[in-house]
């Protein structure tokens, strides 16, 4: 079944950790997988989570196109968008190694959220932070630089790979202040509403330790307490899937 408007809300809610920690209760990949290293990082930290469906592309900004080839266009990709479940997320693999130019900047993310997309994701540099600050959308880069160089689009909805992780258009995403995490279409309904279960059982040991209360016996059983909640709500959601 899929991820209804109100689950996408309702993952929005919580940090991208959280979703991760949750993820890891199913066993359904290795722990070391499904997220982004750390060269990926939020432009913008201080905004909240974002939730959606990577639009893929890929790009080069070390020369200029090669006359006569064939090039994908804004235009192109903004109209794929209608081919994803829900609201979408860009991510961009740029192929220069290194990275030259900024893959986006105003004009690109203006245009992708009047689409309808919530954010950018690139294995490339960034520019004109402030106006897109401005504009409230969310944007995951491998750094800054002031010109976008010979930047050019070379392919549209394909599988890429950004910050160490394969992304295929249409993956779930999760992306806040601490990284972009992958969410896996056969349990995203589960995670979501097992989320508010995850952060209740952290509270216990966190709401003690925030006491100031100094006794090493009653930490260890409050911490004792959150991994046996966990260790439940593991051995539900593993039913369930």
């Amino acid at each position: 079944m899929p991820v209804s408007a109100a689950e996408l809300k309702l993952l929005a809610q919580y940090d991208t950790p959280t979703i991760a920690n949750v993820i890891e209760l199913f066993e359904v990949r290795p722990r070391s997988a499904g997220f982004m290293d750390k060269r990926i990082r939020a432009c913008f930290p201080e905004m909240p989570p974002i939730v959606g469906y990577a639009a893929t592309a890929t790009m080069r900004t070390a020369y200029a196109r090669a006359e006569g080839a064939a090039y994908a266009s804004l235009d192109e990709q903004v109209e794929r968008f209608a081919e994803l479940s829900g609201p979408a997320i860009v991510v961009f693999q740029d192929l220069d190694d290194p990275p030259v130019g900024a893959t986006f900047g105003e004009i690109m993310c203006t245009t992708y959220q009047c689409f309808g997309a919530l954010g950018i994701v690139t294995s490339g540099p960034a520019r004109d932070l402030d106006q897109v600050r401005r504009l409230g959308f969310a944007a995951f880069s491998d750094g800054v630089v002031s010109s976008h160089s010979f930047s050019h689009i070379t392919s549209i909805h394909q599988t890429v790979r950004v910050g160490g992780m394969e992304v295929r258009p249409g993956d779930l995403l999760h992306a806040d202040a601490n990284g972009v995490c992958g969410i896996p279409h056969a349990i995203a309904r589960e995670v979501a509403h097992a989320a508010a279960e995850y952060v209740a059982a952290e509270a216990v040991v966190i709401d003690f330790a925030k006491s100031g209360h100094r006794d090493v016996k009653a930490y260890a059983e409050a911490r004792s307490e959150t991994f046996r909640r966990i260790g439940e709500l593991g051995k539900r959601l593993k039913r369930s899937e």
